[in-house]
C-alpha cells in the first residue's frame, strides 16, 4: 500500500443525497464528525451496526449510522490489474495475473458540509492461495497498490490517498482494499479509520 494518484475512464453515477457538502468547507469546530458526534452512540457501536449493514449488502445503511450518506460515486470494472497498480504489487500481477478487478470511488457526507472520499478495490484470483500471496505483498507499507480511481471524477482533484485509513479484507479466492480520506470540513482520522474498516465489507458492484 501506499500514496498514490489515478486517472481512467469510468462510469460515473451520482447517488442520493446533494453534492454540497462536498465543497462546503467546515471546520472542527463546525460539527465535525468526530468519534462522539452522531446521536451520542460511540463510534464502535456505530462502526459494529455499519458493518453488519454492509455485509448485508445495505451500502446506504452503512453510511446512514455513520451520520452520513452517499453524495457521488464512480465505479470501474476491468481485468488490467498490472496497469492499475504500482511497486512491487505490479510486479506481483506479472507473476500472478489477476481473475477480475472492480474499484468503486465514493464520497459521503454529512448535512453539515463534512465528507470523506473512499476508495475501494476488489481483487478476484484463480485460487485462495493467489490470493494470500498477494495479501503478503500489498499489506507491507511502502510495497505498492491498487491505484484508486481518479478523485477529479468526483470534483475532489486535490485529495490524495496516503494509506493512513487503510483496511484489507480477504474474502475466499478476492481480497477487498479500502482507503478514506478527509474532502471537506473534518472528519476525525478515528472515523476515517471506521469508515474504510466498513467499506471492505460493502458488495461489489
Amino acid at each position: 500500500m501506499g500514496r498514490l494518484v489515478a486517472a481512467g475512464a469510468v462510469a460515473l453515477a451520482l447517488a442520493g443525497g446533494t453534492t454540497g457538502a462536498l465543497g462546503a468547507g467546515g471546520t472542527a469546530a463546525e460539527s465535525g464528525i468526530t468519534a462522539d458526534s452522531v446521536n451520542g452512540r460511540n463510534l464502535d457501536q456505530r462502526k459494529n451496526e455499519s458493518k453488519a449493514s454492509a455485509r448485508n449488502g445495505k451500502a446506504d445503511e452503512a453510511w446512514n449510522c455513520m451520520g452520513m450518506s452517499t453524495l457521488k460515486k464512480a465505479v470501474k470494472r476491468d481485468l488490467k490489474c498490472v496497469a492499475a497498480s504500482t511497486g512491487r504489487v505490479r510486479g506481483f500481477f506479472l507473476r500472478t495475473p489477476c481473475k477480475s478487478l472492480d474499484r468503486v470511488l465514493l464520497a459521503v457526507g454529512d448535512t453539515a458540509g463534512n465528507s470523506a472520499v473512499i476508495s475501494v478495490a476488489w481483487i478476484g484470483f484463480t485460487s485462495r492461495s493467489h490470493a494470500d500471496a498477494f495479501e503478503r505483498v500489498e499489506t507491507v507499507q511502502g510495497s505498492g497498490d491498487i491505484t484508486p480511481l481518479a478523485g477529479a471524477l468526483l470534483d475532489l482533484a486535490d485529495v490524495h490517498f496516503t494509506g493512513h485509513h487503510y483496511r484489507a479484507h480477504r474474502d475466499g479466492a478476492t481480497m477487498v482494499i479500502a482507503e478514506t480520506e478527509s474532502a471537506a470540513g473534518h472528519v476525525g482520522s478515528a472515523v476515517l479509520d471506521a469508515l474504510a474498516e466498513i467499506a471492505v465489507w460493502l458488495p461489489k458492484p
